[in-house]
């Protein structure tokens, strides 16, 4: 793991590097492990972790007056030192609006400023601390600092409604320690925070002015070009020395064996639109896209292009054939990695301690073993169906915008999906519905579904879609929760209602998606550490801001359209020169992945019974061991059960038992109590009480 942490204190202290830090127990400076001092006191700040040097830049305008970038960051030097005079007049979106994926830290004079990024993918923290505030861009240093206990209300919202900011809140799972919301900084003055958002807020009485769909797809190809541009600028990486032949293996099965990622830039290369449009990006810009000579690989500069083919579960075989077709590039170089029942999800549970939980962990060990075959900087096309596609409950905003004939080619694909000619009836109903219910309404309807246990949904493609056609809905573990958690849960929603009377300044559609994007970019930051390969980095250039910007800028009615991520990522690859793409390309596919889930979980079944026996949740009072042990045996013998919700359970439950089994902490100058949860958790009811408090 990598993070930046610091604080504001409300006393100015004397600076210097050499005194940076507090004053801990028996006189010893308090200070991060691993880390490396990058300005000092009173308001020091480090960057912790295995940074490369090329990731990590301070920029000076003098000594009261600095810049931190930390992470793949497009900005030159002078472009960073502009930035520092722009943003101490309060001006801040600027700050991330340059390329690349990073965290942003402005000092001036006692003011920090702390941006955070539009998805998720990289949060910032803070927690109060001797009489200031502390920052971090991980939620567990700042619990080791503050000796934070497990917040039980955030845990239960997480599985009762994980998509809902009303019941999450700010909180994470460690009590007292708070998240700063995507698209917001956090700003900090001698100690006292504040959080301000730095994006523009469209009005809901005006509808917007209609966008030009071609101006918009080509602003997401620049955007695109740029992020992907933007890392092959970056110095290239030889993650440490090969210490020798061994007996039987070649160059790539040693590095393999030992955790050891090719040199170079390499990128998923799984048959689907997303991956495979970084590929071929990243292969055709001018420069040296691909791993290095001398080192190996026997590629050259080609592009190391990786493809995961499960043997164990069919129904991939067209994607893998696909991906064989785009490997012909004579600048890409094909891997392929297959896997076995020992790379089913569930197979492997055993991983490190990752910052939160997420429902990644359950197949963390599936990743790794693709990963380890990658190169030490990575592509991935995580992200883009969240900012690509359009969320059922856009529907729902055409209608406020008075754009009913755009719901004709969306509905129809329903249609011949379900095969039903009541479908647009229903459809169109539904959507109707949500363009005229309030905020707080949806709300309050969702609460009263917690309280009654009502979560049963209609099936199917057009069951899914009447299903998100709501401000608000359950998350598929709530229907194990006690009825105590969803209780709780209710009541924060209850809360929530009040307070938002006014909405939360969006269209219906449009919140359902940034709910869903910022929900999948925590569970890939999770993803990330579990399945981290050293020296290796991943890169979601769809999670970047200027990608995301220019994803949002897309009209609905082209979003709405069947087949659109694929139409705008053909669109993208047309502008760059790509134009041979393989019969098929862009045809989704989810089967194969609720298949692996499904066998994995059959096959895993007696190890997940025992994980449950006696569970850490339990003892929170979360679930009923019982319920989650029966559930787990249904599943297994084919039951229609939520498949995603019961990954939610056991990712929460292996979270929390790696949590308790730590030893150390994130800090020196403490003693060895002095980390997050120092008292376990104690079995009892009412456990969520303390934590469920409105924040």
């Amino acid at each position: 793991m990598r993070w930046l942490v610091g604080w504001s204190s409300t006393a100015a202290r004397a600076l210097g590097a050499e005194t940076a830090g507090a004053t801990g127990y028996d006189g010893e400076t308090l200070r991060p492990v691993g880390s490396h001092l990058l300005w000092g006191d009173p308001d020091p700040l480090w960057a912790v972790g295995d940074w490369r040097p090329d990731e990590v830049r301070v920029v000076h305008a003098d000594a009261q007056n600095r810049i931190a970038v930390l992470g793949i960051c497009g900005a030159s030097d002078e472009e960073l030192r502009r930035g520092l005079f722009t943003a101490r007049g309060g001006a801040l979106r600027h700050l991330t609006a340059w390329p690349g994926s990073y965290t942003a830290v402005v000092q001036a004079g006692r003011r920090i400023t702390v941006c955070g990024d539009l998805a998720g993918a990289r949060p910032v923290f803070h927690a109060p601390w001797e009489g200031g505030t502390a920052y971090a861009t991980a939620a567990l240093p700042l619990a080791d600092l503050t000796e934070a206990n497990l917040d039980f209300g955030h845990l239960a919202a997480l599985l009762a409604a994980p998509e809902v900011p009303a019941a999450l809140r700010d909180t994470t799972p460690y009590e007292g320690v708070r998240r700063v919301a995507p698209g917001h900084a956090l700003v900090l003055r001698a100690g006292a925070r504040d959080i301000v958002g730095y994006e523009p807020v469209a009005s809901l009485a005006v509808a917007a002015p209609p966008a030009d769909p071609d101006r918009a797809v080509d602003a997401v190809r620049d955007a695109l070009v740029e992020a992907v541009r933007v890392r092959l600028a970056a110095p290239r990486h030889v993650p440490g020395l090969d210490p020798g032949p061994v007996p039987g293996m070649g160059p790539a099965e040693r590095r393999a064996a030992r955790g050891m990622p090719v040199p170079g830039i390499g990128a998923d290369l799984s048959g689907g639109p997303a991956s495979g449009t970084l590929a071929l990006l990243a292969a055709g810009l001018p420069g040296r896209p691909g791993t290095l000579l001398g080192h190996g690989t026997g590629a050259g500069e080609r592009l190391l292009a990786v493809t995961f083919n499960d043997l164990a579960v069919g129904g991939r075989e067209a994607e893998v054939e696909r991906a064989g077709a785009l490997a012909a590039n004579p600048r890409l170089h094909h891997v392929v990695v297959t896997g076995a029942e020992d790379t089913l999800p569930y197979a492997d549970l055993d991983g490190p301690l990752t910052d939160e939980p997420g429902p990644s962990l359950v197949t963390a060990a599936r990743h790794r073993a693709r990963l380890a075959a990658g190169s030490a900087d990575h592509f991935t096309g995580h992200g883009a169906r969240q900012v690509l596609d359009a969320h059922p409950a856009r529907l729902a905003d055409l209608l406020l915008d008075r754009k009913r004939r755009h719901l004709v080619r969306p509905v129809a694909a329903l249609t011949r999906a379900d095969g039903s000619v009541l479908v647009p009836a229903r459809v169109y109903g539904a959507a109707r519905r949500l363009s005229r219910t309030p905020y707080r309404t949806g709300l309050e309807a969702l609460a009263e579904r917690l309280m009654r246990r009502r979560f049963d949904e209609p099936k199917g493609p057009v069951g899914a879609s009447l299903a998100a056609l709501t401000w608000a809905r359950p998350g598929p573990a709530a229907r194990w929760l006690t009825g105590e958690a969803l209780a709780e849960v209710s009541v924060l929603l209850q809360t929530g209602a009040d307070r938002a009377a006014g909405g939360p300044g969006q269209r219906p559609g449009e919140f359902r998606a940034r709910t869903v994007l910022a929900r999948h970019a925590a569970d890939l930051r999770v993803l990330e550490q579990a399945a981290e390969v050293r020296s290796q980095r991943l890169h979601a250039p769809f999670l970047d801001n200027q990608v995301v910007r220019a994803c949002r800028d897309l009209p609905e009615a082209l979003r709405v359209k069947p087949g659109a991520r694929a139409a705008v990522l053909r669109t993208v690859l047309e502008g760059a020169g790509v134009t041979d793409l393989p019969p098929g390309w862009g045809t989704p596919s989810h089967a194969s992945s609720a298949a692996a889930a499904r066998t994995g979980l059959r096959l895993a079944a007696d190890s997940l019974v025992d994980l449950f026996d006696t569970p850490l949740l339990a003892d929170a009072g979360l679930v009923e061991a019982r319920v989650v042990r029966k559930a787990v045996r249904e599943a297994a013998a084919g039951e229609p059960l939520p498949l995603d919700g019961l990954a939610d359970l056991v990712s929460l439950e292996l979270w929390l038992g790696r949590l308790l089994s730590r030893r150390g902490t994130c800090w020196t100058g403490t003693p060895a109590r002095a980390r997050a949860v120092p008292a376990g958790i104690a079995p009892q009811r009412g456990a969520l009480r303390a934590g469920a408090r409105p924040s």
